[in-house]
């Protein structure tokens, strides 16, 4: 599943050098982590979110999520409320002035559910297919990338195609950086409080080269 801003589609056809994105987890990451969504209502921005987005948006940053959905697969939701969950997103985004360029969300599992969700797929992030997707189709230089998420699967998907990576406090972050980090593969590039603190990090280091 794939929401492309008409912009960066234009953009990406036209033959425009290859930009930088900042990859965003979603549950945890952009939005309140509350479980499973099974309705649109359970959709809630974090606090500063939508103005870290501005930010990316201001700065001519790709502003892409990309994140697992396995809920589908696992039967917990259906197709639909996953997409009415996402609109509901994107419109709280769009309220407040901010945009995404991409949306791209793995709905597989490896075990659970039935065909063709219950699949090996190579987009179920810690694989980096979605953001080699996104990377393919918006024109983005993932070595000028960064990925921030509230997992260590998140920084592994970004280290799998050489983005930065930087974990936030919010989601299960905090838990993870405090009592699971010995068991991380690579520790982060940088520990954020929020997406706004990660993304004022990017920004800053983009100044600076």
């Amino acid at each position: 599943m794939i929401f492309l801003e008409e912009s960066a589609w234009q953009a990406y056809t036209a033959g425009v050098v290859a930009r930088p994105a900042v990859f965003i987890d979603r549950d945890g990451t952009l939005t309140e982590e509350v479980g499973y969504v099974n309705h649109p209502r359970r959709i809630r921005l974090l606090p500063r979110s939508a103005e870290a987005i501005r930010r990316l948006n201001a700065a001519g940053i790709a502003a892409v999520v990309a994140t697992n959905q396995a809920g589908l697969a696992r039967g917990y939701f259906s197709a639909e409320v996953l997409k009415a969950a996402n609109d509901e997103m994107l419109r709280q985004l769009k309220d407040a002035g901010a945009r995404l360029d991409g949306l791209y969300v793995c709905t597989h599992h490896p075990t659970e559910g039935a065909p063709p969700y219950r699949t090996e797929c190579e987009c179920r992030k810690p694989k980096a297919g979605m953001l080699e997707r996104a990377a393919r189709e918006l024109g983005l230089d993932l070595a000028a990338s960064t990925m921030v998420g509230d997992k260590a699967s998140d920084l592994d998907c970004g280290r799998a195609v050489g983005t930065q990576a930087v974990l936030v406090l919010t989601g299960y972050g905090l838990g993870d950086w405090e009592y699971r980090r010995h068991s991380f593969r690579m520790p982060p590039d940088h520990v954020a409080e929020d997406l706004l603190d990660a993304v004022e990090w990017v920004l800053t280091r983009k100044l600076a080269a």
